[in-house]
This record gives C-alpha cells, sequence and structure tokens, in this order.
C-alpha cells in the first residue's frame, strides 16, 4: 500500500497531477480542496495517499493534503453506493468539518447541491456517516483553530441558534429543509422554523 508521495510536480490540471518521485512517475487524482493549495509545476509536495484496486485490477491513486481528507475519503467508500468519483465530488465541494456538521444536522439541502448526490444518497450518506464523523468531527478544530461550519450565511447562522434554544441538530437540519430560505435572513428563518414547530404542537 502507498501511504504517502513526496515530489515534485511534472504535470499539474483539475483534480489530476503526475508526480515525480525519484524517476517514477505517479498519475494521482485528488479533490479541489487539496488540489487548490499545491504549488505550481515543478514545485515539490507531499501528499498521504489511498490506491483503490477496482474490480477490473485497474488501480487508481488518490492523493490528499491533510489526514483527515484522507480519513473522510476512506470513510466515504464504505457507504453503499458512493465510489472514489463521488467522494472526491463530496470533498471537492465542502471541507471535511462542513461535511461533519452537515451529517450531524441532518442537512440533506446541501449534500443534495454537490454534482451527483440525489436526495437518496443524501440521506444515506447522512445515515451511514453519523457514527463515522463523530472522530473526524472532533479533530478538525485543533487541526484548523476554528470552528466549522458548513454555511456561513443566514442559513447556517439560524440553524446554529436554534441549536443554542435546545432543539436537536437532527430535527432543525429536517425542520429547515421544509422552509424557503433563499434570500431570507437569519431572523427570518428561525421565525419560519419556530412558526412551524408552533403549528405542529398545535
Amino acid at each position: 500500500m502507498i501511504g504517502s508521495l513526496r515530489g515534485s510536480i511534472v504535470e499539474k490540471q483539475a483534480g489530476a497531477l503526475l508526480i515525480d518521485c525519484g524517476g517514477v512517475g505517479y498519475e494521482v487524482a485528488t479533490p479541489m480542496s487539496t488540489f487548490l493549495n499545491l504549488p505550481p509545476v515543478g514545485g515539490e509536495v507531499t501528499l498521504l495517499t489511498h490506491l483503490v484496486v477496482g474490480q477490473d485490477n485497474n488501480q487508481s491513486l488518490y492523493g490528499f493534503r491533510t489526514s483527515l481528507e484522507k480519513q473522510l475519503f476512506r470513510s466515504l467508500l464504505k457507504v453503499s453506493g458512493v465510489g472514489a468519483k463521488m467522494a472526491l465530488a463530496i470533498l471537492s465541494a465542502m471541507s471535511v468539518g462542513d461535511f461533519s456538521r452537515c451529517v450531524t444536522y441532518g442537512d440533506t439541502a446541501s449534500l443534495t447541491r454537490i454534482p451527483g448526490v440525489g436526495k437518496k444518497t443524501a440521506e444515506r450518506l447522512v445515515v451511514e456517516m453519523r457514527d463515522r464523523v463523530g472522530a473526524i468531527g472532533d479533530a478538525v478544530a485543533p487541526e484548523t483553530g476554528v470552528r466549522p461550519a458548513v454555511d456561513p450565511g443566514p442559513r447556517q447562522e439560524a440553524m446554529d441558534a436554534l441549536v443554542a434554544l435546545g432543539y436537536k441538530p437532527a430535527e432543525i437540519g429536517k425542520l429547515v429543509d421544509t422552509l424557503d430560505t433563499d434570500g431570507k435572513t437569519a431572523e427570518d428563518i428561525i421565525r419560519g422554523a419556530l412558526k412551524r414547530v408552533a403549528e405542529a404542537a398545535g
């Protein structure tokens, strides 16, 4: 198993690299979260890697800038119906912390915005990854020094506020998914959510 690579970048194009390691060139696929932080062609790079062997015995090497990205990629591959292509799409669309928050809140709406992720897949990700993202999410803050957020805009502000009021994250995610949040302020979303709660209770 190839666990990591260190070498110079020979070729570089969106999501794909050719890395020269002591005269041997390795083709490596990366999520955009890693790709956008790489040096230019000719620069030296160190990547943590994961080797995937397909049913036809084809071998594909995937590279990641951080151990958390690699850990999440490996966990995603264990989810039914999620392959390497979709796992890369998820990591390209959101950070590890973002994904962890999506799962914690049951925020399937944010997940379905990722190309290739439909509603059923998003629901499956929330269910099957809930136990797995715990350790990943706990590790995010110490590594980055900041608290991750799925969406720093009004939607996430409203969800955080509702959790602070005592509502469970998974319940809030489902509740906010039923609201039209486009163009709304955090206060509008909170009022709408509380109104739905009151209507359900009445």
